[in-house]
């Protein structure tokens, strides 16, 4: 298909498994803008036919040239943690006004902007604030558009969630858990997300703000018993008190600039945030794919599941 689609932040989970499915569906002129120039390396050799662009999109540069004549942009970018604020503003909203600037001066007739259910959480960490101020530019500045908000995604190239939960759990002797681990998740399969967002890219669906959760609800520690057992892994789960969780995190912050987990997020992960689940399986016409089933796909596929991303 001779549809252009850019994807700015292109070369994370989200943009990794959207341009295999993009392929398998015919969808070949596809525009991957990145700063991550390692996972982008690793998108190109396994999807070879797109445009990979290394820059930084909070600054003006050469890249904005990839806008015009697009049919579609898929807004992916956005920093997903760190303890360095300025950071998220740069990759979060810097980057965004940029984009949709290019939007709007070339006109392009379709926006899918990926926002997160965090707009909707009582967490209060720069992740949160920023993407709540993501999709406020994107409401104020763009035509009808679709806004997607996901839930906690994973899947195939999963860097930060519970792909690195499983890598993790199989460098530690035990594997520790803040307070009882009851904290409620809703978890989403990220392929099943793609194809919503495919769906959105036909055209057929009405434009418009919508919350894409994970259609089954479940309890942190569980999850992580999933994952233990889809992995193989022989590492004991231990429950630890929630305070010494807590200070272990800030004592990693003393050492780690980037840590791929802050205090910050543990406060989120205990925030007893519920979110809404619509029936996106038939709004969107993506058949849901089971928890399990999910999790299966996601640690035994025979090529993607061995595929890591950097942090």
């Amino acid at each position: 298909m001779t549809m252009k689609i850019i994807l700015p932040g292109g070369a994370g989970l989200v943009g990794q498994n959207l341009v295999n499915d993009l392929k398998l569906l015919g969808y070949m002129n596809v525009v991957v803008i990145d700063k991550h120039l390692e996972n982008l390396k690793i998108l190109k050799k396994i999807q070879p036919h797109i445009v990979s662009v290394h820059t930084d999109l909070s600054i003006p540069g050469s890249w904005q040239s990839h806008f015009k004549n697009a049919d579609i942009v898929v807004m992916l970018q956005a920093q997903i943690g760190g303890n360095d604020y300025d950071a998220f503003v740069r990759n979060t909203i810097d980057s965004t006004k940029l984009i949709l600037d290019l939007i709007n001066r070339y006109k392009i007739p379709r926006l899918i902007h990926i926002s997160s259910s965090v707009v909707n959480s009582f967490a209060e960490d720069f992740y949160t604030n920023t993407k709540k101020a993501q999709e406020a530019l994107v409401v104020e500045n763009a035509c009808a558009c679709y806004i997607l908000r996901p839930t906690l995604m994973f899947g195939w190239f999963d860097r930060k969630h519970l792909g690195w939960l499983a890598r993790l759990m199989k460098k530690l002797p035990i594997f520790p858990i803040p307070g009882n681990g009851r904290y409620l998740r809703q978890p989403l399969y990220v392929r099943d997300f793609c194809m919503v967002i495919i769906n959105c890219m036909k055209g057929h669906i009405k434009k418009g703000i919508y919350n894409i959760s994970g259609q089954e609800k479940l309890d942190y520690i569980n999850i992580i018993y999933e994952l233990k057992f889809f992995n193989k892994i022989d590492t004991p789960i231990i429950k630890i008190p929630y305070f010494i969780f807590y200070l272990l995190l800030m004592i990693w912050e003393c050492f780690d600039r980037d840590p791929p987990f802050t205090t910050k997020q543990l406060k989120a992960l205990s925030a007893k945030d519920e979110f809404e689940v619509i029936d996106w399986p038939n709004i969107f016409g993506v058949p849901y794919t089971p928890f399990k089933l999910a999790m299966k796909e996601t640690f035994t596929h025979p090529k993607y599941s061995k595929v890591i991303l950097e942090f």
